[in-house]
């Protein structure tokens, strides 16, 4: 990894890290909140580096639910990182193990989009540079849950705020890919299993089967048009 490699993934990764300030600053006084203090806010946010997971514990812990719940709560949240791996393998296949491992072990929502944007179109995208976009996200993350957490309840932030701020993110990665059939298929039939599992009492289940549902409808928009141009 060189200078150069650095310099790629810190502007890629720069919306990301911006916008984890935002978000990771408000779930550091809730784990404040929670009895966490500034330091292991940060080795926890390093380690098992999950938004919304780490959001979930927090609220789960301060309202005393016992911890198997807490375990099983977050990792059915947690469980769409699966389906990650799948979508990335093919373009860290040729890294070195050490480096690969690396890789998966750090991908989260909004790397996971920047990344496989940036392998689909840009062919100088290499594995060492979506690794170290998934490091500096993360050591952005980690660094505003311990500036949250340092500054706990002194800082206000109501619960709509946090989760429009989670939300923008997602927003703007959508906004900024390059939009054909199959992305289009993807987001649109993604949105509305959410709403439909989270209208029918899913929970936190409704994100993990309507990110299924797009991913599949995304494969079925791409393999139609690939049947048309193979024609």
């Amino acid at each position: 990894m060189g200078r150069r490699d650095l310099r790629a993934a810190a502007s890629a990764a720069l919306p990301v890290m911006l916008g984890y300030l935002t978000i990771g600053i408000p779930c550091g006084v809730m784990e404040a909140e929670a009895g966490v203090s500034p330091l292991w806010a940060f080795v926890v946010s390093a380690t098992f580096y999950s938004g919304a997971g780490q959001f979930m514990m927090s609220s789960l812990a301060l309202a005393g639910t016992p911890v198997a719940a807490m375990v099983a709560s977050v990792s059915l949240l947690s469980a769409r990182q699966t389906l990650y791996a799948a979508a990335l393998a093919p373009h860290v296949s040729s890294a070195p193990r050490p480096l690969a491992a690396l890789f998966a072990a750090t991908v989260t929502d909004e790397s996971f989009g920047v990344n496989l944007e940036r392998f689909v179109s840009d062919d100088a995208w290499t594995p060492a540079r979506a690794t170290l976009v998934n490091l500096l996200s993360m050591l952005s993350w980690a660094a505003a849950n311990a500036l949250g957490a340092a500054v706990g309840p002194a800082l206000a932030i109501p619960t709509a705020v946090m989760s429009f701020a989670m939300t923008s993110i997602f927003v703007c990665l959508l906004v900024g890919q390059r939009w054909a059939a199959r992305t289009a298929a993807a987001a649109l039939v993604a949105a509305a299993a959410v709403v439909a599992l989270k209208l029918l009492g899913a929970g936190p289940l409704s994100v993990f089967f309507g990110a299924i549902a797009g991913v599949a409808a995304g494969l079925v928009a791409d393999a139609r048009a690939r049947g048309r141009v193979v024609r």
